[in-house]
């Protein structure tokens, strides 16, 4: 148990990170965060080393992620109905970014984020992925391209598309 609780001190908020862009939703990724270290308390046993049990720790949260989407993706998506009330410049660029990465392949999403978001190394990255370093540090380079790929074509369309909220005098 203190095993549990000092993982969730040390890990906890780079998960919620992690977990906040895979998710896309505040809220969902307190409770996936939550739900891993439920997992972790009811663990047999820990690994061993403090790498490999971060490794543990995101591959836990990254599973939990594919789980939700795989569920939603069932359920259909949540509709609002509520009307959208006007966006600032950083709500904007938050809702293209996450645009942006709901483009990727899931794994190359989820390897950029745990690297980005979460600061994993290359080897943490390669264990909570099964995947090897080489393939981690390809999917992150390919990422970064489609992201300013994907990023620059939107900016683009701004600049070329009239002002949303002219004033006419």
């Amino acid at each position: 148990m203190a095993d549990a609780e000092a993982l969730f001190a040390t890990h906890q908020a780079g998960l919620r990170r992690y977990l906040s862009r895979a998710v896309g939703h505040g809220d969902t990724a307190r409770d996936l965060t939550q739900d891993v270290f439920v997992r972790v308390v009811k663990a047999d046993a820990l690994p061993g080393a403090d790498g490999e049990r971060k490794a543990w720790l995101f591959r836990i949260a990254r599973n939990l992620a594919i789980d939700h989407h795989r569920r939603r993706h069932v359920r259909g998506p949540e509709v609002c109905d509520a009307p959208e009330p006007s966006r600032t410049a950083t709500q904007d660029t938050t809702l293209a970014v996450t645009d942006a990465l709901g483009q990727l392949d899931a794994l190359d999403r989820d390897v950029f984020l745990m690297r980005e978001s979460a600061g994993l190394s290359y080897a943490e990255i390669s264990a909570a992925c099964d995947i090897t370093p080489d393939a981690v540090r390809s999917r992150i380079h390919r990422a970064r391209l489609q992201l300013r790929e994907h990023l620059s074509r939107q900016i683009a369309a701004r600049r070329e598309s009239p002002l949303r909220h002219q004033r006419t005098s």
